[in-house]
């Protein structure tokens, strides 16, 4: 037999050291829960880090009495059969007692957390959110506004989020500005966030939903008050006016080619689809094909070329436009902000 060859342990050290390393760079400046820009974010997140406490002074003790009693009762030479006792009534007592402590203020601190975020605040903006497969589907019920993939906030104001799906189960998270909450078909699920810090936050999908799960992403935008109201004034308005020649046969295309079935802009008589996401001021969103493209022109004519091509799975057909029809689609569609 052959025998294995031994490896150096600073070359194990080594590889553990190197991993670790690259996993860290790659989880640099994804969203974290632990930089809190909520107010239930941080409730979150101060929990969370009293529990690690917990765990940490608990795994401590336990490790150093592991290893104390590994060290100080380990078998010598000459040592003869150990002295047989049936047990020890009050250390049973105690290490039954100390866990079932450690427990109950483990449940007084996370019973608090969860009532305190259960309790929406009264004068919180209400907001509709609806999962489909892949995307969202936003509605600012108070005022008259939807939009999709996209969320604006005001800073230092609570938005009371109503949750539903349409298909199969999603999962509505952000992990700055609070925790996973799920959207059920047939069921209405509810939350609140009150954002602290402005600023883009990325959000998706924590529950998966088929082929495009991963590709269900969602931002959040908080702003200050006064950037907070032009958004809704501008959002209020109907879609622009086409002016240029190709400006104008995109209108045209997107009132004809099968777009109005799914989609909806209002001004535009042709277009009242529900199915998919309101366009009327899809040139105001930062991204395109909930959240996997920077909204501009050459990513806009990729993602009308083959949509099902950059977004596996997606709903929205391949139609057949010619090259001609998708450049005075991206010339209309860029114009509505």
């Amino acid at each position: 037999m052959i025998a294995a060859p031994k490896i150096p342990f600073s070359r194990i050290l080594l590889a553990i050291t190197s991993l670790s390393i690259l996993v860290l760079a790659g989880c640099a400046g994804a969203p974290t829960m632990v930089a809190p820009a909520s107010e239930n974010a941080a409730m979150i997140s101060d929990l969370f880090m009293i529990l690690f406490v917990i765990a940490v002074i608990v795994f401590v003790i336990v490790e150093f009495l592991l290893f104390y009693s590994v060290i100080r009762f380990r078998r010598r030479a000459n040592d003869g059969t150990p002295e047989q006792i049936h047990g020890n009534t009050k250390f049973e007592i105690a290490w039954t007692a100390a866990p079932a402590v450690v427990l109950a203020v483990i449940f007084v601190l996370t019973w608090q957390t969860l009532s305190a975020l259960a309790t929406t605040p009264a004068d919180a903006i209400q907001i509709k959110v609806t999962g489909h497969q892949w995307w969202w589907d936003v509605e600012y019920t108070g005022l008259g506004i939807v939009t999709a993939n996209e969320i604006h906030l005001p800073v230092g104001k609570a938005a009371a989020f109503t949750l539903e799906a349409k298909d199969v189960i999603h999962s509505f998270w952000v992990p700055e500005l609070g925790g996973k909450t799920d959207l059920i078909p047939g069921h209405t699920n509810r939350m609140w966030i009150r954002p602290t810090q402005i600023g883009s936050y990325h959000g998706q999908c924590a529950e998966f939903c088929g082929t495009s799960h991963a590709n269900m992403r969602f931002a959040v935008v908080v702003q200050s008050q006064a950037d907070f109201d032009a958004w809704v004034a501008q959002q209020k308005q109907s879609s622009v006016v086409a002016t240029t020649d190709l400006q104008k046969k995109g209108v045209e295309t997107i009132s004809t080619v099968g777009c109005q079935a799914c989609h909806t802009i209002n001004g535009v008589s042709a277009m009242v689809g529900k199915v998919g996401p309101n366009l009327t001021h899809v040139a105001s969103r930062k991204q395109i094909a909930s959240g996997i493209l920077d909204f501009n022109a050459a990513n806009l004519h990729t993602w009308l070329s083959d949509p099902p091509g950059v977004k596996p799975g997606a709903l929205m057909p391949r139609l057949p436009l010619t090259s001609e029809q998708i450049d005075a689609l991206v010339a209309y569609l860029t114009s509505l902000k």
